[in-house]
């Protein structure tokens, strides 16, 4: 169970014919209270899908009844039909579950470009709404997938009786924006809307923030999460944002791993940065550098890409009192070379880059993968 490990709610995933494999492609999550409130983070890139624009608006009273969510298709780019349809899929949702369309929030994901099938969705509503069960997170995980090769879930129980869940889906098109994927999580701790609000932008900064696969931001990124209260239990604040930190962390590096064509999973860590933001500056730049994504994908310690793009930054250093270590070998200290580099074992799946800058004592880590064969292809032939 994932997002219905937490008491108070219920999911459901089924095929509605929106996918062309006939797999789920509808994931429904219903809040059973008592409370209703909850918050969201959305993609920051200017060229919004539908289901976001509707959603932005839904979350405004910060109080959501139900989330539904579909792959196979991501409505964006479908003019006022699409919004419609958006618009439509949430009053399915509350003429079944009987609440009000201003409180379901509406997801999507797939192809941009293309209209979805109506007729599809709403019978897909009407399905799911039927199968709705506490034991039925997994199916609803499976419906949100696209390129995805498996199902991404997590779960923290706190000792006093309070559960944080989560779901998530993205394979590709992983870079920061406040958000990056779908994400559902749940709570059935006593919190208020605005207490919720402030805990995930805190866990979303520190997780999903530093996952930047490709440097390819979505325009339909959202990460919800929603309160239920039943546990009847007010958690501790600092106690809850560490469990939600840590589902999020968990799911986080689980879209790390199930990246498009990925052979590698990355771990950039610069540490005594001048700031945080310097910190997290530099270990993007080099996540984003093709050319030392290749050269971890042939299985190359070539450290001197690593310095070219640090070297791209306007981060605080001294370009010659810089260290690199790649899987624990200190291949350059103060920007000179150290211990060969073929000493450096890059057979084993998982890539630990440390970055010392001598310039303060700020630290951060940005998750990323290697550019593969494979990734091109996927991306090449992408179409559903």
């Amino acid at each position: 169970m994932s997002v219905t490990a937490a008491s108070g709610f219920e999911a459901a995933g089924v095929a509605a014919g929106l996918k062309s494999s006939g797999k789920r492609d509808l994931a429904l999550v219903r809040n059973t209270g008592p409370l209703n409130a909850a918050a969201t983070v959305f993609t920051t890139n200017r060229c919004k899908a539908n289901p976001v624009l509707w959603s932005e608006q839904v979350i405004g009273d910060g109080v959501v009844s139900a989330i539904v969510l579909n792959s196979g298709g991501a409505n964006c780019y479908t003019g006022a039909r699409g919004f419609q349809t958006t618009h439509a899929t949430a009053e399915a949702v509350a003429e079944k579950l009987g609440v009000s369309a201003g409180d379901v929030l509406v997801c999507s994901t797939g192809l941009i470009g293309e209209q979805l099938d109506l007729a599809k969705l709403t019978a897909g509503v009407e399905e799911a709404a039927g199968a709705l069960s506490a034991d039925a997170g997994l199916h609803a995980a499976e419906a949100i997938m696209t390129t995805d090769t498996r199902p991404k879930e997590a779960v923290r129980r706190d000792p006093s009786g309070w559960t944080v869940g989560g779901m998530a889906k993205g394979a590709g098109m992983l870079a920061p924006g406040l958000a990056t994927m779908l994400v559902v999580l749940t709570t059935d701790a006593v919190l208020d809307a605005e207490t919720l609000d402030a805990a995930l932008r805190a866990a979303t900064r520190v997780t999903f923030d530093r996952l930047d696969s490709d440097g390819c931001m979505s325009t339909n990124d959202t990460v919800a999460l929603l309160a239920s209260g039943a546990s009847g239990v007010a958690p501790d604040d600092a106690a809850f944002r560490l469990a939600l930190t840590d589902v999020c962390r968990e799911l986080a590096e689980q879209l790390q791993a199930d990246a498009e064509g990925a052979s590698h999973d990355i771990a950039i860590e610069v540490v005594n940065a001048r700031s945080e933001e310097d910190a997290v500056v530099v270990g993007r730049a080099v996540s984003r550098s093709n050319l030392f994504k290749a050269a971890i994908f042939g299985n190359d310690p070539n450290w001197g890409r690593v310095l070219a793009a640090v070297g791209t930054t306007d981060a605080a250093f001294d370009p010659y009192g810089i260290d690199v270590a790649i899987n624990g070998v200190q291949v350059c200290t103060k920007g000179e070379p150290d211990q060969p580099r073929d000493l450096v074992d890059l057979t084993p799946r998982a890539v630990h880059i440390l970055i010392d800058l001598h310039a303060g004592d700020e630290t951060a880590t940005i998750l990323t993968n290697d550019l593969t064969h494979d990734y091109v292809h996927e991306n090449s032939a992408y179409a559903s």
